[in-house]
């Protein structure tokens, strides 16, 4: 029988065996040496990833998303008799898969909860890497999935979210991993592998069970039986294609629906619910503002094409570029050395993903805010096809001499490691990358969303614990001594991150009369209050937060009543 190569292709086995032995060994070092690559970048990748989780402040949604598990799981164990989940703000409309292991872990495992949930949150983005490189691998071979790692690994979006977006990233890459095994499935529609379809039914369970949006894995497999009918057949036979392909999906959607219940009680409540969760998540609007070239907009007002643009200036030009090859082997494949039917409909499946919920977004004109973090689950695809494209460059560059190939190939890691260099100056803000069309993080600032979630909080707090230390010893030793903090941003960090017990948390309406105020530059917050600038926070030279000495400022007998 034929076995399938990366690219799509199928060859006679006895053809592959009866090349010399010497040859074979010439033929598949390079492929091993790039598997080998990807295996090791993974390896560090957790490496680094339990050196420096701390190194991440905890996010705006953490605590209600942790309550939420909480009650999921209470809802559980009482017999479905506590059903306070359902009234806890609307994070019902939601699943809470990650949540619900988070919380189960968090018994068994001795450890701070948010820095479990920034433990595993971060191992699941890692896997969503592996993912993307099994995609790239399965359609193009190991030097792309190397180059679809190296991609995604540097890419400031996901890495930079990796810790503490525990939505999500686990969307996301559970996204990425089904598409994978949606592809698998659809090369051997109608009659898939078993296995195939068991994991592809497990992921989009995993999906569907923290986001509604998991349902465009369902227009996906539909998608996926279109790309590979038999159009050159008979109508009948294409029936018969499309009849067999639907009844081999069936169980893996079955699989997913019965995940999805498990992890989104309120699914469960009545069928219809999930499609109402999603045309809610269509009409949400909150007092939420985000900015887009400088002009602030309120979520549900932002311009038609707020995410494109967000996703043009966010992602690293090289992997845009990369993306866009990909698109044109799939299009004009003769562009491209190797290229085959097969291949194309994968890289099309692929493109797809990114496509479709790109274009809903546009033509619905759906609310938005904090640039692409609620598609965050294309990143993973337009890396993959990144290393596709990219991969299909050097290739093709490599039939006009060894050494343009070569150079290709070194343009292609200079790249990558310069987009690496740029994560390592922003850590752990890695998240604040821009590329160079808005001029990057100088010329994003003050124009586009950058510390939305005030993640340089526990910086600025240690900025003003050091000067009071410095400035004030002597208050260290008077516990009456306190002092008030206004703070842009949530009050869970700031408690988890200060150490000074003299540092007191002000609510809003206390600001005018707080003694220090700390605030990012985001939305120009650290606009709101006047002060004597004591710390700032910066990367790349721009100041992301500023720490604000007010105490000149207020009115003494206020400072005395506290």
């Amino acid at each position: 029988m034929t076995e399938a190569e990366p690219g799509g292709e199928r060859i006679a086995g006895g053809v592959q065996n009866a090349l010399p032995w010497s040859k074979q060994i010439q033929r598949a070092a390079p492929g091993n040496a790039c598997d080998i690559a990807t295996l090791v970048l993974i390896a560090a990748l957790v490496v680094v990833a339990f050196c420096t989780f701390k190194d991440y402040a905890i996010s705006n949604d953490e605590a209600v998303q942790h309550r939420y598990g909480e009650l999921i799981i209470a809802y559980y164990t009482s017999g479905f008799a506590d059903q306070s989940l359902f009234k806890f703000q609307n994070l019902y409309l939601y699943g809470g898969l990650f949540d619900i292991v988070a919380v189960i872990l968090g018994h068994l495992i001795p450890i701070d909860p948010y820095d479990l949930r920034h433990i595993v949150c971060a191992l699941i983005g890692i896997g969503g890497i592996g993912a993307a490189a099994a995609t790239a691998r399965l359609i193009s071979g190991p030097r792309a999935a190397l180059i679809a790692a190296i991609a995604l690994s540097v890419c400031g979006a996901w890495y930079g979210t990796m810790f503490n977006h525990t939505k999500d990233i686990p969307f996301a890459a559970a996204m990425m991993g089904a598409t994978f095994f949606l592809i698998r499935t659809a090369r051997r529609l109608p009659s898939p592998r078993v296995g195939d379809i068991a994991a592809f039914g497990l992921l989009a369970g995993a999906a569907l069970g923290i986001r509604v949006l998991g349902l465009l894995l369902v227009i996906y497999a539909g998608v996926a039986i279109a790309l590979y009918l038999p159009w050159a057949g008979r109508q009948q036979a294409r029936w018969r294609f499309a009849a067999g392909s639907l009844l081999g999906l069936l169980p893996a959607l079955l699989l997913g629906y019965a995940i999805m219940i498990l992890a989104w009680p309120w699914a469960a409540l009545a069928p219809l619910n999930p499609i109402r969760g999603l045309l809610s998540f269509a009409e949400f609007q909150y007092g939420i503002r985000t900015v887009v070239d400088g002009q602030v907009y309120e979520m549900a007002k932002v311009p038609r094409l707020y995410v494109p643009i967000y996703i043009l200036i966010r992602m690293p030009l090289l992997v845009l570029f990369g993306a866009a090859l990909a698109m044109t082997v799939a299009l004009l494949p003769r562009l491209a050395a190797g290229s085959t039917q097969p291949r194309r409909r994968d890289i099309a499946m692929v493109a797809l993903t990114v496509i479709i919920p790109l274009v809903c977004q546009v033509i619905f004109h759906g609310p938005a805010f904090t640039g692409m973090r609620h598609f965050l689950f294309v990143v993973p695809a337009l890396a993959v096809l990144a290393g596709i494209g990219l991969d299909a460059a050097v290739t093709a560059l490599a039939t006009r001499g060894r050494l343009v190939g070569s150079g290709a190939l070194a343009v292609v890691a200079a790249g990558l490691l310069w987009d690496a260099g740029t994560l390592v100056r922003l850590h752990p803000y890695e998240y604040l990358f821009y590329n160079p069309m808005v001029g990057g993080l100088e010329g994003a600032s003050r124009r586009y969303d950058l510390d939305y979630w005030f993640s340089s909080m526990p910086e600025a707090l240690n900025l003003l614990e050091t000067y009071l230390r410095r400035s004030e010893p002597a208050a260290a030793g008077k516990p009456t001594q306190v002092y008030s903090v206004a703070v842009c941003g949530e009050r869970l960090p700031f408690e988890k991150t200060v150490t000074l017990p003299q540092l007191r948390w002000d609510f809003k309406a206390q600001w005018d009369q707080s003694e220090f105020f700390i605030a990012p530059t985001h939305m120009n917050c650290d606009g709101d209050l006047d002060g004597e600038i004591i710390g700032v926070v910066k990367r790349l030279g721009i100041a992301i937060a500023y720490v604000k000495d007010r105490r000149k400022l207020i009115r003494p007998t206020a400072t005395a009543a506290r």
